[in-house]
């Protein structure tokens, strides 16, 4: 679990520091990477590719670990994010990530789940639901 946890945190780092410390050591030649809102990058090369282009237009100012969860060959963490795009888009969400991993340690599978820290009820002001009017963010 020690080893599972310091994998995590190494990528989370990564983010981080902008800085590519093993990529394709964490990550198995042909892991799954799947975003929360839609993007899936097939392989520990073009995860490496997105972490690169992406770091190009945008920082992550945050990426705190609140907790992991551990089972057979599998590791789920809950999580807070922040990141600041270089065009001007600011994003804070907390989210969860499902690991899958192989029997030699690395990451075979990855998926990540986020949401919306602007929440509300819609029931504060009576039975009658009151939703926002807006559109639903991205994931």
């Amino acid at each position: 679990m020690e080893q599972r946890e310091a994998a995590i945190r190494r990528w989370f780092d990564m983010w981080l520091t902008k800085q590519d410390t093993g990529i394709r050591d964490l990550f198995a030649p042909d892991a799954v990477y799947i975003e929360s809102w839609g993007p899936e990058y097939h392989g520990a090369d073009k995860i490496a590719w997105w972490f690169t282009e992406w770091n190009r237009r945008g920082t992550v100012e945050r990426w705190d670990i609140r907790q992991f969860f551990h089972k057979e060959d599998q590791t789920a963490v809950e999580w807070t994010f922040a990141n600041q795009m270089d065009d001007g888009r600011r994003e804070v969400f907390e989210g969860m990530t499902l690991i899958r991993w192989t029997a030699t340690g690395q990451i075979a599978r990855l998926q990540e789940f986020g949401c919306n820290l602007d929440r509300y009820d819609p029931y504060a002001h009576g039975p009658e639901p009151r939703f926002r009017d807006q559109q639903a963010a991205w994931f």
